[in-house]
C-alpha cells in the first residue's frame, strides 16, 4: 500500500527530527545544485556582480542585461546577439538560449569556504 504525500511528510520530518537530535547537525535541505553559492569570473561580473551568489540567480540577471540591452534577435528569439559584454563570457557575438548555461558554467566557481 503506498503512503499518502501527507504521511510520507510526516515520516520525513520525524526523521530529519530525529537526525538533528542525534547528530547535533542540520537535517540538509536544497543547499547544492542550483542554489548552492557560486563566485562569477571577472567577465561575468560585469554583468551580475561581484558578489557570491546562487546560479539560479546568476541565470536571472543575465536575462535581465539581455532583455534591458535589448540583444535577442528580432527575428529568432532563442538568439542572443552578444554586445561586448557577453561576448567576453560567450566567446563569441551570438549564442542560442539554450548554449547559454553552457558558457555560463565556464564563468562560475564554486564558493570557497
Amino acid at each position: 500500500m503506498a503512503r499518502s504525500a501527507v504521511k510520507r511528510g510526516e515520516q520525513e520530518t520525524a526523521a530529519a527530527e530525529k537526525k538533528v537530535k542525534t547528530t547535533g547537525k542540520a537535517a540538509g535541505g536544497a543547499r547544492g545544485g542550483i542554489t548552492a553559492p557560486v563566485t562569477p569570473s571577472a567577465e561575468l561580473a560585469e554583468i551580475v556582480g561581484k558578489d557570491d551568489l546562487p546560479r539560479s540567480e546568476v541565470v536571472k540577471k543575465v536575462w535581465d542585461y539581455i532583455k534591458a540591452n535589448d540583444l535577442q534577435d528580432a527575428k529568432d528569439r532563442r538568439q542572443i546577439n552578444a554586445d561586448d559584454k557577453l561576448e567576453k563570457v560567450f566567446g563569441k557575438k551570438s549564442a542560442s538560449m539554450f548554449e547559454m548555461n553552457k558558457h555560463l558554467s565556464a564563468h562560475l566557481a564554486a564558493k570557497k569556504d
